[in-house]
């Protein structure tokens, strides 16, 4: 009787214990990139966010020094601009800036949602409509960026830093553009 109450009070305890390494294990997105979009990472593993941007942004900028240094004070005049961007989207005297772009952003998804149902798109078509404001793609060339640099390839690096850069420009318009709203 001990016996089984010792087991079930361990089986108990390890149990917790295998929920709570779960969420205390960090995502390394350098070493090992992974798709934050599936439910069990999504939102979890990113408590340090700012930190995390700060250091892929010093990583950024030693490529650039290296790879692109023609091109480093466009680089840093762009990263600069972003974070004054951000901030000022994420402030509070944006806020009903944002409400009203999350409700426009909700609404056309029920549309989407609706057409999809009715059969007027294909499940192919919905999912790259609904995508379609998101240009994730900056991540996935991050990571080429990170794989170049392994191989030690100076040509590719350098066409992915350049790319970036243009992807950088264009996310900053849309923010202008967002916040011009």
């Amino acid at each position: 009787m001990k016996l089984k109450i010792f087991l079930t009070l361990v089986l108990v305890l390890s149990m917790s214990g295998f929920a709570s390494a779960k969420d205390s294990v960090p995502v390394d997105h350098e070493e090992k990139p992974c798709n934050c979009q599936e439910e069990e990472h999504r939102h979890m593993m990113h408590k340090d966010w700012q930190s995390m941007m700060k250091e892929r942004e010093q990583k950024l900028l030693t490529w650039v020094d290296q790879y692109t240094p023609d091109k480093k004070g466009e680089w840093t005049k762009v990263l600069e601009e972003k974070k004054t961007l951000r901030n000022k989207w994420l402030s509070p005297e944006n806020a009903a800036k944002r409400e009203q772009w999350k409700k426009e952003k909700m609404a056309k998804m029920e549309e989407l949602k609706k057409q999809f149902d009715e059969g007027k798109l294909t499940k192919e078509q919905y999912i790259a409509k609904i995508h379609e404001g998101k240009k994730m793609g900056h991540w996935k060339m991050f990571h080429d960026l990170r794989i170049a640099i392994d191989k030690k390839d100076d040509k590719q690096a350098a066409v992915i830093l350049n790319q970036l850069l243009v992807q950088m420009k264009e996310h900053n318009k849309m923010l202008k553009e967002k916040l011009k709203m």
